[in-house]
């Protein structure tokens, strides 16, 4: 079912994308001057192509709606972390232990420890 709303959802975006680069320029960059739009005036200018992004549109934030309740039922009832903790708890033995905090400061003054690990 996620495929299937997620291919329409490609197809939807491709179609939104092609038909907006179908429409006419108005002329200004960013809705600076160019006369008066179809949001400006009182009669809006409704062509096909203008209706068919609406179209697409409804339909792009309907599927991405969609895929997003999809995706929180899916996870539902588990967490990111409960998942780092699994597999913590599986490869445990194999990994070696990262070192400490303390692992990476100098050693105290009082401690004659060597810096380096002497070589076998």
């Amino acid at each position: 079912m996620e495929n299937v709303v997620l291919i329409i959802h490609l197809l939807l975006a491709l179609g939104l994308i092609a038909v907006v680069l179908l429409q006419r320029s108005e002329g200004g960059g960013l809705g600076m001057g160019g006369g008066g739009g179809g949001a400006m005036t009182g009669r809006s200018a409704a062509t096909a192509l203008s209706k068919l992004t609406w179209l697409l549109a409804i339909a792009f934030i309907a599927t991405s709606i969609t895929l997003t309740v999809l995706a929180a039922q899916k996870s539902a009832g588990s967490s990111v972390t409960d998942r780092i903790e699994a597999s913590e708890g599986d490869a445990g033995a194999e990994t070696p232990s990262t070192p400490l905090g303390s692992d990476l400061l100098p050693p105290a003054e009082g401690d004659n420890a060597p810096l380096v690990p002497a070589a076998d």
